[in-house]
């Protein structure tokens, strides 16, 4: 009659499994240990609750928790191995308070193990106030109910709560040593997970391998370099953790010495060392070392694309890109797509971006908050904001997030449309998201760029007033570029003045920008002053400043300004552009040409100049023919 009975006949010529073991505890973590195979004997008193604790274990295990709980109810009898199989099912599927009702049942039956699991599955979920009270309402607690505790408040950001418990525990085992010096090394206390290590009474491989990156990671790499030629064994992550101190603290020479040295190395240990070499500016050496890898995997190709990127070669990123998707084990993941969308954004790639997008719409990815903001990105940079809006919108409203908003506030700003910038704002918080530093980055940019002064004036005190948000370079440079192009250039250098803290390059290089557009000689030879201290191989502050001093009629000054550029050997690289036809890209630079087409284009250009004097656009014949893109524009019309 009950299909109980079918499925234990069913299972009658299976191995009899037994999961007694699921009421010790391990020293890793409250997990439940895979099904024991007996072939000899059942230990369990019945074989049939034996049988049916196997199936409901298994089909809890692989997600069937439906399945599962079907098979529950209609065991005549059930011990406490089915139950904690069930709530621990349900725990997995994320499926809390149904495994709640359950544990709650006044005919259920607990042991150490299934509170320990309640406790865990509430702390997954950040609901701390909840796994807290259940814990001490525990009859019996073990090593590991307590490592759970302690994991858990480190995991929600609680330190001091997972050390107070650390402290109440009666017994302690090395998992609980190791999370807690682990999560105290990292969080930048390291004399205390130091002093924790010497008060050990046993330590493992982990013990110390977390004391060395701690150390690294905290610059105390000398530190951690005697730490580790103290260790009594070393594994592979050990040896990867030096690695990686030396390359965190630049030591690069040292970092490879011990990278060489290594007995054995395993993927980690190439990506480590080549991720090192990127970060430090020694790009050859990265590349060497990628084409010396025996395999590679996402994480190796992910990172030569983000190396290519930062150095500013994105076509190059595209050609690893396509080596990449020619290779059958490696598929791109979500860190990959993104950084390759910013490749395309930086081409003004529109085609291969779309390609991009196609492939990502055949993926688990599609739904990904970082790639929908990366495609947004991408396609406000590649001049198709209507494109970029579209993916907005058409993300559920339930799945966004403010890393969507802020990327679609950027392409507004990017594109000059302040009021539709401060439009989405302003929904933004009626929805209840609250702004962070980069929301208000996009906003002051976008009404820099759109001349709304008094609105970005409004938005910077907001800033100012709001405590939780930690006031950035980029916003006073947001704030000094509002002012300079709308000529309030006076305004812009008082404000940096007043400043508390010492301007950076980006804010100096704002108001040297205002000043040239607004012909203010005095500020902008203080800016520019400024500037070149701070970058002095730099040429655009000298560039800026001899445009200026031209503009205002001072000659031998502006003479002076491009000798001393000479002098210095400093050169501006010329402005560039390109256009793509018929599957050929044609690249423009300043007062080109050497292009096929240039007379044409010369001519049309001439042309167009004379009918935009007459209307009153242009006083300067050298304000158009002195750029690229205007070479780029006409030869698409005479094409």
């Amino acid at each position: 009659m009950l299909s109980y009975f079918r499925v234990s006949i069913k299972l009658s010529h299976c191995s009899k499994i037994t999961l007694r073991n699921l009421r010790h505890h391990s020293t890793t973590g409250p997990v439940i240990t895979k099904p024991r195979i007996i072939q000899e004997r059942d230990y369990s008193p019945n074989s049939h609750i034996a049988r049916s604790n196997w199936l409901v274990t298994k089909l809890s295990r692989e997600g069937k928790i439906s399945e599962a709980r079907n098979v529950f109810d209609e065991m005549p009898e059930k011990d406490v191995i089915a139950w904690t199989a069930v709530i621990t099912g349900y725990i997995k599927c994320g499926l809390i308070e149904e495994a709640r009702r359950l544990f709650d049942r006044v005919d259920s039956k607990k042991n150490v193990v299934t509170w320990t699991a309640m406790v865990g599955g509430y702390m997954r979920l950040k609901r701390v106030l909840e796994a807290d009270q259940l814990f001490w309402e525990m009859p019996i607690k073990n090593v590991v109910s307590w490592n759970i505790m302690i994991d858990g408040y480190i995991r929600n950001g609680m330190i001091d709560m997972g050390l107070k418990i650390f402290h109440k525990m009666s017994e302690k085992n090395v998992v609980s040593w190791n999370t807690i010096i682990t999560a105290m090394a990292q969080c930048g206390r390291i004399e205390e997970a130091k002093g924790l290590f010497d008060k050990m009474p046993t330590r493992d491989v982990i013990s110390w391998t977390t004391m060395v990156a701690g150390l690294a990671r905290n610059g105390r790499v000398d530190e951690a370099r005697l730490m580790f030629d103290r260790m009594p064994e070393r594994n592979v992550v050990s040896w990867n953790a030096m690695v990686t101190g030396y390359a965190w603290n630049m030591r690069l020479d040292e970092a490879f010495d011990l990278f060489e040295r290594m007995p054995e190395r395993n993927l980690p240990s190439w990506n480590t060392m080549i991720t090192g070499f990127i970060e430090n500016g020694e790009f050859r050496r990265a590349r060497e070392l990628f084409d010396m890898m025996p395999e590679k995997n996402v994480v190796s190709w992910t990172a030569m694309i983000t190396g290519y990127v930062k150095d500013g070669q994105s076509e190059e990123a595209l050609k690893v890109f396509l080596k990449m998707l020619m290779d059958a084990r490696v598929r791109p993941n979500e860190g990959t797509y993104v950084t390759i969308l910013s490749s395309c954004s930086d081409l003004a790639g529109l085609c291969e971006g779309q390609q991009v997008h196609q492939m990502i719409s055949k993926t688990v990815y599609q739904g990904s908050t970082f790639v929908v903001s990366a495609l947004i990105n991408m396609y406000s940079k590649c001049g198709v904001l209507s494109t970029a809006r579209k993916i907005f919108d058409d993300g559920m409203l339930s799945k966004r997030d403010l890393v969507s908003w802020n990327g679609m506030i950027a392409a507004y700003a990017h594109h000059g449309r302040g009021r539709e910038a401060i439009n989405l704002f302003n929904q933004m918080q009626d929805l209840g998201f609250k702004p962070d530093d980069v929301t208000y980055v996009g906003l002051l940019s976008a009404c820099s760029h759109a001349g709304l002064v008094d609105d970005g004036r409004k938005y910077f005190n907001d800033l100012v007033k709001d405590a939780s948000i930690q006031i950035r370079e980029d916003h006073y440079a947001c704030f000094v570029d509002l002012c300079g192009r709308a000529g309030r250039v006076k305004e812009a250098y008082d404000f940096i003045k007043q400043l508390g803290c010492k301007p950076s390059a980006s804010v100096w290089g704002a108001l040297l920008a205002g000043c040239n557009v607004h012909a203010d000689l005095n500020i902008g030879k203080h800016a520019a002053k400024e500037l070149s201290e701070m970058e002095p191989e730099n040429a655009g502050s000298y560039f800026l400043l001899s445009n200026i001093y031209a503009s205002t009629g001072k000659w031998k000054d502006a003479a002076r300004v491009r000798l001393k550029m000479k002098d210095r050997g400093l050169k501006k690289q010329p402005g560039c552009s390109w256009i793509e036809v018929g599957n050929r890209v044609h690249v423009f630079v300043v007062g080109d040409k050497s292009h096929c087409q240039a007379k044409p284009i010369y001519y049309l250009l001439g042309d167009l100049h004379a009918q935009m004097k007459k209307v009153g656009h242009v006083s300067n014949n050298d304000d158009l023919v002195t750029y690229g893109w205007n070479m780029e524009l006409l030869y698409y019309v005479t094409i």
